[in-house]
């Protein structure tokens, strides 16, 4: 294939704004239900969600990345996803608006994160590219959580 290679990624929204993820992170999808809750967390673990019998660590997404808090709506997804950190794998529910659709776009199509203009570390940001309707930031999901953080979580489920 020319221009380089294809990224599976399955995108979702948080209010305005459209992220991505690699589609090899992602577990599943689930409708959200309510998180059984976990206390003494940081603001944004909800608890645990059961998936089939195990517990998942879930978080509110819009939290983490620093956006304002949203009710649920029928739209509401809980985004299943393997987050590699500090050597391990670390599964997590991420509470997204929206899950959008499962697409390809090509690494030559994919752009820097830029320095400014964005309302969270750009570190977090693996890529950005364009669409008809506008941007969408992919997620590099192992720097968001840092070792730290990734045990407290671990310890939750």
């Amino acid at each position: 294939m020319t221009g380089g290679t294809e990224l599976q990624i399955v995108t979702f929204g948080l209010g305005a704004e459209v992220f991505a993820v690699p589609v090899s992170l992602v577990r599943e999808i689930l409708d959200y239900r309510e998180a059984f809750r976990i206390p003494n967390g940081p603001d944004y673990l909800l608890g645990l969600t059961d998936m089939r019998g195990q517990g998942v660590t879930t978080i509110d997404f819009r939290l983490r990345l620093g956006l304002p808090p949203a009710a649920p709506t029928p739209s509401t997804r809980i985004l299943v996803i393997d987050v590699p950190v500090a050597g391990r794998i670390l599964m997590l529910g991420l509470v997204v608006d929206r899950v959008l659709e499962v697409c390809s776009v090509a690494s030559d199509q994919l752009d820097g994160a830029p320095d400014i203009g964005v309302r969270w570390p750009s570190d977090y940001i693996g890529g950005v590219f364009r669409r008809a309707d506008g941007f969408v930031v992919l997620v590099e999901m192992g720097r968001i959580f840092a070792a730290e953080e990734a045990d407290l979580l671990a310890r939750a489920a």
